[in-house]
């Protein structure tokens, strides 16, 4: 006799959860893991919202009086990335540790203490640059959540609807990063928070004095980061399934596919992460003439709404088949920006900015269906290899094999973000150091597509290749 739905449920833990099970699926596991997804999204879209709002207060410090070098700028474009990117090694075990729905209030409310910080200290121009660097580090804490959310939401679907999942949740959530960068110049142009805001600052635009109020870039996500917390711990749910040790998890690190997804990632969510992070800075410091808050958050966009449907289409035609195309047309894409861009000395040129803006929005394209297409790899690898030799006839082998293959994913999925995210570092500081020592960004683009060689050279001899090691 199957158990009533009372017991599965003890408060808001699901101490019984089958979602392979199709019965159980349709009956009842559906309509819970679709709850929890739509709770997951907005939390996820805040964390990338304050991760990236730095790639926009950088590019208006200077006109507000702040004294920061180009250089200085970039690092805290990069910064964020920096610390999320660490952040999220740890995040990445905190959900079978602390519990999905609990983790994901307390690390959605953490977003406040950098939105309010930000949003105070950019109406003093003589607040030091270290003090800055550190509000931009603690920005990272919205980096963190990535992993634990996209561990999370992977323990509530099933096999066939992982991808898709996966893909709605970091799809959607990733659309803070373009949300950040086209809703701030927008809000700092009243003072919409009256008395509570603070008072507005004075720059010079087009040859005019008008009034601007920065601290409204951070501030307008204060009231949704603390409706969504709450939201999160009355409205989600704990998997008892899901708890495991961390000794249990840190057996990814010695399975060969951790490390090797780590590599495609970096390449796919990297790229995303941190061409959005320098893309208003590298605009600015190419095209001068451009204005790039107009432009810049047209790249994430495409790169976010794009991204459940790489999911959908990794699984409708396998995750390794979709990447490994998928890099070879970033490959093409990034040597099209370096063709358009400027260049200096004899013979050179000004560059041709509508060519350059295309070929990003092709990265930024690529950058989405490759984030949706190793997500759906990841899951299914470890499910796989955990199934490898278990008798299918064997109830409790196979209900063993499946929390094994579930947990190493998620810890997985978790420890791979967490390393890609450090492309949000790396990549706007390898703008800026290629243009201090050579004058221009085309050492950096080399070297990206050196890089993307190397992704598709693993894509294809391990996953996607005829009689491979872990066709997916």
């Amino acid at each position: 006799m199957s158990a009533t739905p009372a017991s599965r449920r003890q408060g808001r833990l699901l101490t019984l959860w089958a979602p392979e099970d199709k019965s159980f699926w349709e009956r009842e596991g559906e309509a819970i893991a679709k709850l929890n997804l739509w709770i997951s999204v907005p939390a996820l879209f805040l964390a990338f919202a304050i991760w990236q709002v730095w790639s926009v207060v950088a590019v208006s410090l200077p006109g507000l009086g702040f004294k920061y070098s180009t250089n200085q700028l970039f690092w805290l474009a990069a910064a964020p990335a920096l610390s999320g990117a660490t952040l999220r090694i740890f995040y990445s075990f905190m959900v079978p540790l602390v519990g999905g729905r609990r983790w994901t209030a307390i690390s959605t409310a953490s977003l406040l203490i950098p939105a309010i910080g930000i949003g105070f200290a950019v109406q003093d121009n003589t607040t030091t640059y270290p003090t800055m660097l550190i509000l931009a580090l603690l920005c990272g804490l919205g980096g963190g959540n990535f992993s634990s959310s996209m561990a999370n939401i992977s323990f509530f679907f099933p096999k066939e609807r992982k991808g898709s999942a996966l893909g709605v949740n970091a799809g959607l959530g990733n659309l803070g990063v373009s949300v950040v960068q086209f809703l701030s110049p927008l809000v700092v142009t009243a003072g919409i928070f009256g008395i509570f805001g603070g008072e507005g600052q004075t720059i010079v635009k087009n040859g005019q004095t008008v009034q601007v109020w920065t601290q409204n870039a951070a501030f307008i996500w204060v009231p949704w980061i603390a409706l969504t917390a709450l939201a999160a711990w009355f409205g989600m749910n704990d998997i008892a399934d899901a708890k495991a040790s961390f000794a249990a998890q840190a057996a990814i690190f010695k399975r060969k596919h951790n490390w090797l997804m780590c590599v495609l990632y970096l390449g796919t969510f990297g790229s995303f992460i941190g061409y959005a992070a320098g893309f208003p800075l590298l605009i600015k410091s190419q095209f001068p003439g451009i204005n790039p808050l107009a432009y810049a958050w047209l790249g994430p966009l495409v790169g976010a709404v794009i991204r459940p449907f790489g999911g959908w289409l990794a699984d409708k035609l396998g995750g390794a088949r979709v990447t490994l195309w998928n890099f070879i047309v970033m490959a093409v894409a990034v040597m099209g920006v370096t063709f358009f861009l400027p260049s200096g000395g004899p013979g050179g040129n000004e560059g041709q900015f509508a060519g350059f803006f295309v070929c990003f929005l092709v990265l930024f394209l690529t950058t989405g269906i490759g984030n949706g297409s190793t997500f759906r790899m990841i899951p299914v690898i470890f499910l796989t290899e955990a199934m490898r030799g278990v008798d299918k006839h064997n109830a409790a082998a196979v209900a063993s094999a499946n929390k094994e293959g579930n947990t190493l994913g998620a810890a997985t999925l978790g420890f791979t973000a967490a390393m890609a995210a450090y492309g949000g570092f790396f990549i706007p500081k390898s703008y800026g150091s290629s243009i201090a020592l050579t004058g221009s960004p085309h050492a950096a683009l080399w070297t990206f597509f050196a890089f993307y060689l190397v992704c598709i050279v693993i894509t294809w001899w391990t996953y996607a290749r005829k009689h491979a090691e872990m066709p997916c």
